[in-house]
């Protein structure tokens, strides 16, 4: 279900920090115009640790209205208490979402076991599929390939979005998992290498600006066509680096703003981008094209 393209969906806000519905809507309606293969609303890319349970129950409940089944959301419900994950996908299981986005806690960097019974009790309290989400940049504890494997063995548990950037740790995960569990690429940038080594996607950043592209990257790598995936990752890696020229989701939804597709509107603490790296976005923009217009879906 959650293979190809899936976007790590911004989350668009008004000028006085309240949620923008109707500016949602239409982000996602580009989205599934574009293609994409999956829609991932609520990630760490949707600002959810400063949305109200509320609010992240309402963000998730507009885009399953939108896909209308055209395509899977997969939703995000992670975090540090167990508990409260729990109860956060079991209330997204009871809305329809068709899986759930869990990452790591963060910050107090349990074990390795402790991952594992974490993962273990979220499992036992759904039925719904779950993928795992390691980002030890940002969380500070990474899920290694053997409590991967062990995590695997777990029929509800059934992907995981690997972006410690480490290629070496993505090898090892796909070696150690079984052919059946689906390994995502947590970086735009390494998609083709990830898929190449077995790899089925990407849970992308990029995708909130250029949705139609990013499929089609991860499409052609799909169907080994890498020659045709490396020229749409030439002509788009400076907006993919850039991306990440400060905390992500910051240069991204400044991106959009350029682009027209939003609101430039981050909840404390992500805040605007410095001016010099604004600039830095403006001509990563010109360098593929996007500078001035929103891209039409292809």
């Amino acid at each position: 279900m959650f293979t190809g393209c899936g976007t790590a969906l911004v989350t668009p806000f008004r000028r006085d920090l309240s949620l923008d519905e109707e500016n949602l809507r239409k982000l996602v309606q580009r989205q599934i115009a574009a293609g994409i293969n999956f829609l991932v609303p609520c990630g760490t890319t949707g600002e959810s640790p400063t949305l109200t349970r509320a609010e992240h129950l309402r963000v998730v409940e507009i885009v399953i209205e939108e896909a209308r089944g055209k395509v899977p959301v997969l939703a995000g419900a992670g975090g540090y208490n167990t508990h409260e994950v729990i109860e956060l996908a079991s209330e997204l299981e009871r809305m329809g979402a068709d899986g759930i986005l869990s990452v790591t806690p963060y910050y107090n960097k349990p074990t390795q076991e402790g991952l594992f019974l974490h993962y273990q009790a979220i499992a036992g309290s759904i039925r719904l599929p779950i993928v795992v989400y390691s980002v030890q940049g940002r969380t500070g504890v990474n899920v290694e390939p053997a409590t991967l494997a062990r995590l695997a063995r777990i029929s509800n548990i059934v992907a995981v979005k690997e972006a410690s950037g480490n290629i070496g740790q993505m090898a090892n995960v796909i070696h150690e998992v079984p052919p059946g569990f689906t390994v995502l690429s947590g970086d735009d940038a390494i998609t083709i290498p990830l898929i190449a080594l077995g790899g089925r996607g990407i849970i992308s950043v990029a995708s909130n600006e250029i949705p139609a592209e990013m499929t089609q990257l991860a499409q052609a790598c799909l169907r080994g066509d890498f020659e045709a995936a490396r020229r749409i990752q030439a002509r788009f890696l400076p907006l993919m680096n850039v991306n990440f020229v400060e905390s992500n989701p910051i240069p991204v939804k400044a991106a959009m703003g350029l682009m027209g597709l939003l609101d430039p509107v981050w909840r404390l603490p992500m805040c605007p981008p410095a001016a010099a790296n604004l600039t830095k976005i403006e001509k990563a923009l010109e360098a593929v094209g996007l500078a001035g217009s929103v891209p039409v879906a292809k």
